[in-house]
């Protein structure tokens, strides 16, 4: 089960209390004070595991303890310390503080481990308070209480591309034929209904992480349709694939507009990251309209098909490519506008390596 959201208090382990003992041996007389230091509470920790990809662990968890810190005995032995808890998340999770909405931690990187609460801290025994004036203390300190707080986790997936369209528009079918991701695919809308993440080989030694989000309609970002729950899972992507539906009933340009609307919507500084368009579902439509309908759309969103706004058009394959003869990338266009099937298999590695290509670069 997909969960990326989990709220829940955490408490650290209070100190143990120090012992009030005297020493009693046979012919020892007046043995004074020797009671143990009680041990230290456990602390609690947060680490990212990187072989999991869930809250689910968390899932109608409503208290975390650690536990208590032994109490000290006689003859100055200390109390045993509890041992640390440590709560594992996937990469990508967000520890807010519930009350105050501060962000505690933004864990991303894999093992990597914070320390939340420390564990109180225990008291020391009566042997710590003997002086000259008072050779029989009978005060021991208790244990420091524990720190609580209330918190909510968040996971925001990390991936390298974002893939971002309306439902049923072939997200999950594009994902299920580059990477090893196996998502639901059906022939109606919201199939997917949690974002699923996939490994695209690309070559030998090379990969990158895409992810598929649920389908996004217009008003997202106010809460329509699945809303914002998923569209905060592109928002640490490196960069986003707009995919065209060109035999969806809605025109092409305006399922472009919405999309980069919403987008725009939810976070601007996403919206200015790079991205590409890949048109879908080519194979329902006759070679002769195709060419037409690209040329058509690439026009209708301010570009020029000739080399002189260096790009390139090539109609026998038809796609759309920034020309980097000079090494130039304009970040307020698409790097490419591809048109793809991924029934047929038609531009499905030229897109590998297309979105390899753009996620290389600064």
């Amino acid at each position: 089960m997909f969960v990326d959201s989990a709220s829940f208090s955490v408490k650290s382990g209070k100190g143990g209390a120090g012992c009030v003992s005297f020493r009693k041996e046979k012919f020892v007389v007046q043995g004074g004070p020797d009671g143990g230091d009680g041990g230290r509470g456990g602390d609690v920790y947060f680490e990212v595991d990187n072989n999991t990809d869930t809250l689910s662990n968390y899932k109608g968890c409503h208290n975390v303890k650690a536990d208590n810190g032994q109490p000290g005995m006689g003859r100055n032995c200390s109390g045993k310390s509890a041992k640390p808890i440590v709560l594992k998340v996937p990469p990508g999770t967000i520890v807010i503080d519930e009350e105050t909405e501060e962000v505690l931690f933004d864990l991303t990187e894999d093992k990597q481990k914070v320390l939340f609460l420390e564990g109180g801290k225990g008291g020391l025994g009566n042997t710590h308070f003997k002086n000259s004036r008072n050779q029989t203390p009978t005060y021991a300190q208790p244990g420091l209480m524990g720190e609580k707080r209330l918190v909510r986790l968040e996971l925001k997936l990390i991936a390298d591309v974002g893939v971002v369209g309306y439902p049923n528009v072939g997200k999950s079918t594009l994902i299920s034929t580059i990477s090893n991701a196996k998502p639901q695919v059906a022939n109606y809308e919201f199939t997917t209904l949690t974002p699923k993440l996939g490994v695209v080989e690309v070559g030998d030694y090379n990969s990158f992480v895409a992810a598929d989000i649920p389908g996004i309609i217009e008003g997202a970002a106010e809460g329509r349709g699945l809303g914002i729950e998923f569209l905060k899972h592109i928002e640490r992507t490196k960069t986003l694939l707009y995919m065209i539906d060109m035999a969806n009933h809605r025109e092409m340009l305006d399922q472009y507009n919405v999309l980069q609307e919403e987008v725009e919507k939810f976070s601007p500084e996403l919206a200015s990251r790079k991205f590409a368009i890949a048109l879908t579902k080519i194979d329902a439509i006759p070679q002769e309209e195709l060419n037409e309908k690209v040329e058509g759309f690439i026009k209708a969103i301010g570009l020029e098909t000739t080399k002189e706004n260096s790009f390139a058009f090539d109609k026998d394959k038809s796609y759309f490519l920034q020309d980097l003869t000079y090494n130039r990338y304009d970040e307020n266009l698409p790097y490419f506008v591809l048109p793809i099937s991924s029934a047929t298999k038609q531009n499905i590695e030229p897109i590998k390596f297309a979105l390899y290509d753009l996620i290389s670069r600064d």
